[in-house]
């Protein structure tokens, strides 16, 4: 149980690290809450203009979701598994930010390819393959995050499609505003300014 408590409390402060607000602090841009969507995620850092801290920031978050679970393997699937919604619950509600924290899509993705790898590289290829047709982030993530259960069933791994299916949740939750600006034609295209 105690090293269950700490490999949760490891994935959370993990998650919890808002590597976009650091990063853009560190370069001088100022807080990237008051740019672009103000989310804290790789998409709004790119708003900034500078491509290499969006490079970062996405494969920073995408780090602090795979990392745990490595990190939490030997001690078992489910550890794995809690381990990795932890991560991804403490990009979303970070203590450091008054629990408002990212939209959950690098993280998630982390955690998806440190569970199994398969079906994190089928949500990033969705990703990529979506965000190429129609250049909206937040379409790309709804349609990866939609397909990662399928995915996970489809190579047998139904504990991760469970938590797959809570990520996907968490994050169309997350997205709710992007979705009604989706509908509504005013949603900004991925590298203009929101």
């Amino acid at each position: 149980m105690m090293i269950c408590a700490a490999l949760l409390l490891f994935g959370y402060f993990c998650g919890s690290v808002p590597f976009g607000l650091l990063l853009t602090r560190a370069a001088g841009l100022g807080d990237i809450r008051g740019i672009g969507s103000g989310n804290i995620g790789a998409t709004n850092v790119l708003r900034t203009g500078n491509k290499a801290l969006a490079a970062a920031t996405l494969l920073l978050d995408g780090a602090k979701g795979a990392i745990p679970v490595v990190i939490a393997a030997p001690f078992g699937q489910a550890a794995m598994l809690a381990t990795g919604l932890a991560a991804l619950l403490g990009h979303l509600f970070p203590i450091w930010l008054q629990f408002k924290g990212g939209k959950g899509v690098a993280t998630g993705l982390g955690v998806l390819l440190g569970t199994f790898l398969p079906v994190g590289l089928v949500a990033c290829a969705t990703w990529l393959s979506m965000a190429r047709a129609s250049r909206y982030s937040s379409l790309s993530a709804l349609t990866a995050f939609a397909i990662a259960p399928l995915a996970a069933l489809l190579f047998g791994r139904w504990h991760l499609a469970i938590l797959a299916a809570v990520i996907a949740v968490l994050v169309f939750w997350t997205h709710r505003g992007n979705i009604a600006r989706l509908r509504a034609g005013t949603e900004p295209r991925i590298g203009r300014k929101a």
